[in-house]
């Protein structure tokens, strides 16, 4: 399976941003999808998931209220619409697929990852 990350950029604070990522390769509407993000010297983060129907969202205490996780299994796309951004919103952005299996820890898929900063 592939996923592929797009629309990050550089934006000032305040403004937005939406995020894209296209998967190929694997049964999309099976699977968890999921945003992380990581900032120079520090772990990834989950930001937010959303359920394989789409019909349930959570979300990091951090970006609660700004942004927003949506899909769109008929595209095999998931989104995530960033608003209100903040300096401390920098990060290198990863997309996340994740499905449950009976015999392990289960399977996941990476993209590659976008940047976003958001700087004045």
């Amino acid at each position: 399976g592939q996923l592929v990350e797009s629309g990050g950029g550089l934006v000032q604070p305040g403004e937005s941003l939406r995020l894209s990522c296209a998967a190929s390769g694997f049964t999309f509407s099976a699977y968890v999808m999921s945003w992380y993000r990581q900032a120079p010297g520090k772990e990834r983060e989950l930001v937010a998931t959303i359920t394989k129907s789409g019909g349930s969202t959570d979300y990091a205490d951090s970006v609660k209220g700004r942004f927003t996780i949506s899909r769109e299994n008929a595209k095999n796309t998931v989104y995530l619409q960033m608003n209100g951004l903040k300096p401390q919103d920098t990060a290198v952005y990863y997309c996340n697929a994740h499905v449950a299996t009976a015999w392990g820890p289960g399977i996941d898929y990476w993209g590659q990852g976008t940047q976003v900063t958001v700087s004045s």
